[in-house]
């Protein structure tokens, strides 16, 4: 290799490195526009981002009616969306000033300085006995539990202890809407969406409070 040839390179890499440093700004310039121009025409449908939490990175995503889904990074969150652009609306953006509130109420939250969430939310993911149960669980005081039992009582079906059951394991709003509250009439957890280390997790941060 010439030292021409050398010296041409070093000039092309000269030229770029500007270029190249202000790219990622631009890219999130360019997004914030996007995001705005979506917001102002009412072609963004739902705005969604991650968080980080002690029990992993949390999904976010909110329509203009609420916060519509929490999920769990096992959940893998690629896959969440994808299935939000298939039963909610395709105009899915990362917007993480629509879910402001959301993120530091669950910051406070995790901090133990926040013990009901105050958070509009979309229940459209849920529907007939499982909105019921959904719509209970809030009422069960943080840091207490009940039973599936209980809480199929209380949703207006005493015998569809297994249909609870199936309503916290699809609880699209995990944390926010406590079905981790929800535990076996032995008092052992049984299952949990985020794992039951999560929900050891969670119930051990409410008894502490």
């Amino acid at each position: 290799m010439t030292l021409e040839s050398l010296s041409d390179r070093a000039a092309v890499a000269t030229l770029l490195q500007p270029l190249d440093a202000g790219i990622e700004p631009a890219l999130a310039s360019l997004h914030a526009r996007l995001v705005r121009s979506a917001q102002e025409s009412h072609s963004l449908d739902i705005a969604y981002r991650v968080v980080d939490s002690p029990v992993g990175k949390l999904l976010l995503a909110a329509t203009e009616h609420g916060v519509v889904r929490v999920a769990f990074e096992r959940e893998n969150h690629e896959a969440v969306l994808e299935l939000l652009a298939n039963t909610v609306s395709p105009r899915i953006l990362h917007a993480p000033s629509r879910l402001e509130a959301a993120a530091r109420q669950l910051d406070e939250y995790f901090s133990g300085t926040r013990k009901d969430f105050n958070l509009p939310l979309d229940f459209q993911l849920a529907r007939g006995f499982r909105l019921n149960v959904l719509h209970h669980l809030p009422q069960i005081a943080y840091g207490r539990t009940e039973s599936y039992a209980q809480v199929a009582q209380a949703a207006g079906s005493p015998k569809a202890v297994r249909a609870v059951g199936t309503a916290c394991a699809t609880n699209p709003l995990p944390v926010i809407v406590p079905c981790h509250r929800v535990v076996k009439s032995d008092g052992t957890f049984g299952g949990y969406l985020g794992g039951t280390a999560a929900k050891r997790r969670l119930l051990t941060l409410e008894a502490a409070a």
